[in-house]
């Protein structure tokens, strides 16, 4: 396992941004939903060295976080995506990438600047390399962004909402480089987009509220809103929710009335059904 996180929890102040949360993570995809303020960025900053959890143990790729040669280890061999990012003034696409490598202790000049120009062409940005940052939209800046957590061929990667911002086509994009990256390495992906976590993910993680409310597979996640989700012309008391489907009816998930049709769920049913409720955590098989 890369990734062991025990009893991990985080503060600020009075302030409980993550409840203890213990999580054990090997080879894969892990995918982590969750509502704004549900702490999944606190989560994915603990795991990428960013900040120390108030108490916990976190061991990532056999190495103690708490101990400054083991943060040191780690972070020659992760790659990180914050969900927020600054870039140097006046920089180029070419030499934000090749600063990131320098930092990650690329010494040899030619070596690096290879591995620059082969990350750059991975996320499609070659082309757009030479040219300064502030003259890129906000889909090649999120790209360059995926461009330099990828130096190095990183062992963990730890990527908080790397979409936001693509269109849909890079987005297939980048769902295939990530597919092709999951082997033999550890990859976590915080999405507010569930299609992304049934493409990607063989293990989904629910944060909600500072806590883990489920862990396990997608279909499991789904299958929490078994005989939950009907269509109607009207809105049911008994819906939790309810939006417009794609036929004219009424998508409902909650308590369906007497006499209603269920129907299939989907991995989204499940997660709306579980984050709008108070269900308690919930562990299926993957």
């Amino acid at each position: 396992m890369d990734i062991h996180l025990t009893n991990v929890s985080k503060t600020y102040g009075r302030r409980r941004a993550l409840d203890p949360v213990s999580l054990n993570a090997g080879h894969g995809v892990l995918g982590l939903l969750g509502p704004n303020g549900a702490g999944k960025t606190t989560l994915l900053r603990i795991m990428a060295t960013v900040i120390a959890p108030t108490a916990g143990q976190v061991r990532l790729l056999g190495h103690d976080c708490a101990l400054p040669a083991g943060r040191a280890a780690i972070r020659r061999r992760l790659g990180y995506v914050p969900q927020e990012c600054g870039f140097p003034a006046g920089f180029t696409g070419f030499e934000y990438v090749d600063y990131v490598a320098i930092l990650k202790e690329w010494a040899d000049r030619r070596t690096r600047h290879d591995e620059v120009r082969r990350v750059l062409a991975v996320m499609g940005l070659t082309d757009v390399a030479g040219r300064r940052i502030r003259r890129l939209s906000g889909g090649m800046r999120r790209r360059l962004v995926i461009a330099q957590a990828l130096l190095g061929d990183p062992a963990l990667l730890v990527l908080d909402e790397p979409t936001v911002g693509l269109d849909p086509e890079q987005r297939l994009r980048f769902r295939d480089t990530v597919s092709g990256l999951a082997e033999g390495r550890s990859v976590v992906v915080s999405t507010h987009q569930t299609e992304d976590v049934v493409a990607l993910c063989p293990r989904v993680v629910v944060l909600h509220e500072g806590g883990i409310r489920y862990d396990g597979s997608p279909s499991g996640l789904a299958a929490m809103a078994d005989g939950r989700v009907w269509t109607a012309a009207d809105r049911d008391p008994g819906a939790v929710l309810a939006w417009r489907s794609e036929g004219g009816g009424l998508r409902q998930i909650g308590v369906p009335p007497a006499g209603a049709e269920p129907v299939p769920p989907s991995l989204e049913d499940g997660y709306l059904l579980l984050v709008g409720g108070t269900g308690e955590r919930q562990e299926v098989p993957a």
